[in-house]
């Protein structure tokens, strides 16, 4: 029974790794798109709200769905559609293909956190349930970074962009074969049974929250979370260019910034389980904030040292109000809950890049990055909220 679990969380942790990594790629891919395409921040911005589209349009439809089919066919039919999304790519020779490809990879990646997340939720109960979806948030973190920092290595050694994504494209693909028949042989994720389905058929329209304005905060707080992660690291890239950084040496900055996130997740879910949910998320917003302004203001080398500081709060946080789902979500309900929380911040997503992608075209980035850092904090009032539902908050 432990190993069956333990290998069921290693299969998600590794679908969870590499979907993310998927997503995180379209950051560092950004300032050679734009080098190679001429395009403006606001095409820029258009460009990542395309692939967060698909999984803010999808996210819902997802979980709801996992509940006749079950979630292993769909995990895998996510993978599929990701693989597809970036052989595409790796052929696209315009603006409104590389828009095309990217929708579909966002909608792959829509089929993975709220399903992944049900899926870990049903195999382990209590304590070991938050641990468990601390390590797979982790496993995406540890994704982002992996795909990151190897596609940085390969434009560096002179591999071309369209090489690289197409031989992720191929990993997926066989990522999605392996992870159907693990999940198979584990009788993991399957059609749910009849009568379960009744059961959950007869409450529809029941989401189960236990405090819907508690759950109603903390989606609040993961919208604005999700803004100023998406704006930093979709034009993170673009500043150091601006401060003379070269085009390859700028998109490492997302890997550094990416590479904090790690350990932000790891060592944020520890800081909440210690200090409370509340203050914790107080402390990392505040330190969010004053980091983003630090990388602004800094010479060049000091912002390059600053930024894995930076992202382990800017991307802390999530580990904080991600972990607090299954608190205010009955368990019947779990996949709804994630699926709800996962597609309020895949709007954010599509949000965050078009919306400063605008104000960088008129103003420049310095108005950009002082506006996320003013964003930061309006988390701090909406977290009080969240006491009454939170014990130890």
């Amino acid at each position: 029974m432990l190993k069956r679990r333990n290998i069921t969380l290693a299969t998600c942790c590794g679908a969870h790794g590499l979907q993310d990594g998927l997503t995180s790629l379209v950051y560092v891919l950004l300032p050679l798109l734009a080098q190679s395409y001429g395009l403006t921040y606001s095409q820029v911005g258009i460009i990542r709200a395309a692939n967060s589209s698909a999984m803010t349009l999808f996210e819902l439809p997802s979980g709801m769905l996992s509940e006749r089919i079950g979630e292993r066919t769909l995990l895998s039919f996510g993978l599929l559609c990701a693989g597809l999304g970036y052989l595409c790519l790796s052929v696209s020779n315009s603006y409104q293909l590389i828009l095309l490809s990217l929708f579909v990879a966002g909608f792959g990646a829509a089929f993975q956190h709220a399903l992944s997340s049900s899926v870990i939720s049903t195999a382990f109960n209590g304590s070991e349930r938050r641990a468990a979806l601390g390590a797979y948030n982790s496993a995406g973190d540890a994704g982002k970074l992996a795909f990151a920092a190897l596609f940085t290595l390969s434009i560096g050694v002179g591999v071309s962009w369209q090489g690289v994504t197409l031989g992720f494209g191929a990993v997926a693909l066989f990522a999605a074969l392996l992870l159907f028949a693990i999940f198979t042989r584990l009788e993991v994720g399957g059609r749910p049974s009849n009568s379960t389905h009744h059961m959950k058929s007869s409450r529809t329209l029941d989401w189960g929250l236990r405090d819907r304005t508690a759950f109603s905060a903390l989606a609040a707080i993961v919208f604005v979370d999700t803004v100023v992660q998406g704006g930093f690291l979709t034009f993170l890239a673009f500043l150091m260019i601006e401060k003379e950084v070269p085009t390859s040496l700028a998109a490492f900055a997302v890997v550094l910034t990416l590479a904090g996130g790690v350990f932000g997740k790891v060592g944020c879910g520890f800081l909440a389980g210690r200090f409370g949910v509340i203050r914790s998320l107080a402390l990392v917003e505040c330190l969010t904030a004053l980091g983003i302004i630090a990388v602004l203001v800094a010479p060049t080398l000091t912002a390059f040292f600053l930024l894995p500081v930076l992202g382990a709060a800017l991307q802390g946080s999530s580990s904080i109000s991600y972990g607090t789902v299954g608190d205010l979500v009955h368990d019947d309900r779990q996949s709804r809950g994630f699926a709800l929380i996962y597609s309020v911040a895949n709007a954010a997503m599509i949000c965050a890049p078009i919306a400063f992608g605008l104000i960088g075209d008129r103003f420049g980035l310095t108005p950009v990055m002082l506006t996320l850092a003013c964003i930061t904090l309006v988390p701090l009032p909406m977290s009080l909220l969240l006491r009454g539902s939170l014990k130890g908050a």
